[in-house]
């Protein structure tokens, strides 16, 4: 798992029983925000994200799998895809470790909703589209230049004069590596939402300073263990071990392919990983090759 410097975490020793799950798992994310009677979750975290320049009031979930408008286009999964009360969209991802070319397949997520809006309209649509957010929770850093500096706030600007030239696209990613206050430092509502999430799997109780704020009770009841049902408990133990066996899979064969030292090595090892059904992403991930190389082999 290839995630940066002061942000690793070993899955492989968390088999301990905790009380709360995981809420950087795929399930314990779309467990607690990504559920129509849970939505008002979402819609406070979103607003505390976008700091009074958006006030959301109401937001539907879409299919958050997207093919295209060809045959042969690639394939979209979002973590969560939804449309805000005056047609916003929202793609809203929770990301473990670090994928590779992040920043590009953040691009190419929010241009696949932009084409998107052109298919079936009318011809003589005007080209207007709705407001594009792109918020992206992260469980590792893009780098550590900026040690402090844990929220990107990243719009289109005129970098001669450094005005805003285009408002309906955004994207906002958060380094929770960075984010290091304690109970008793936090000040806003986002460092209290960005505080949950960062240690609702450490703790064993709701901490003090947040009891008798139903929305952060709620988070804590729903992700109580012991409040799922056999179902539920059944994915989150699935999609543990999951996580789990990529994580060691990758750490042996980025091992290997350090003892091999060499591409030769690195594309034995990425052969061998794809005979057994491991995903290219992954296999990518520990070898350093790209998904064309490894398609190739």
């Amino acid at each position: 798992m290839s995630e940066e410097t002061g942000s690793k975490t070993d899955p492989v020793n968390k088999n301990k029983v905790t009380r709360f799950i995981d809420p950087y798992s795929d399930f314990g994310f779309k467990h607690i925000f990504g559920k129509a009677h849970n939505k008002n979750l979402l819609i406070s975290f979103i607003n505390q994200v976008l700091k009074g320049r958006k006030v959301i009031v109401d937001i539907q979930y879409n299919n958050t799998e997207f093919k295209g408008s060809g045959e042969d286009y690639r394939k979209t999964v979002f973590d969560l895809l939804c449309t805000g009360d005056r047609g916003e969209k929202f793609i809203v991802e929770m990301q473990k470790a670090k994928p590779k070319n992040f920043k590009d397949r953040s691009i190419f997520y929010t241009a696949n909703l932009i084409q998107e809006q052109g298919i079936g309209v009318p011809a003589d649509w005007d080209y207007e589209i709705p407001e594009v957010f792109f918020i992206g929770i992260m469980n590792f850093n893009f780098d550590n230049s900026h040690p402090d500096h844990f929220i990107h706030d990243i719009r289109l600007i005129d970098n001669n004069t450094h005005q805003e030239f285009y408002s309906k696209l955004s994207y906002t990613f958060i380094e929770m590596p960075k984010f290091k206050k304690l109970e008793a430092e936090l000040e806003t509502k986002l460092d209290q939402w960005l505080y949950i999430l960062n240690n609702l799997e450490k703790l064993s109780e709701i901490p003090l300073s947040l009891v008798g704020n139903r929305e952060y009770e709620k988070i804590f009841e729903l992700a109580e263990v012991g409040n799922l049902t056999r179902e539920e408990m059944c994915e989150y133990n699935q999609r543990l071990k999951i996580q789990r066996d990529n994580y060691s899979v990758m750490e042996n064969a980025k091992d290997e392919g350090r003892e091999e030292g060499r591409e030769e090595g690195l594309k034995e090892v990425a052969i061998k990983l794809k005979a057994g059904n491991i995903a290219l992403s992954f296999i990518a991930e520990a070898t350093g090759l790209t998904i064309e190389q490894i398609e190739s082999l």
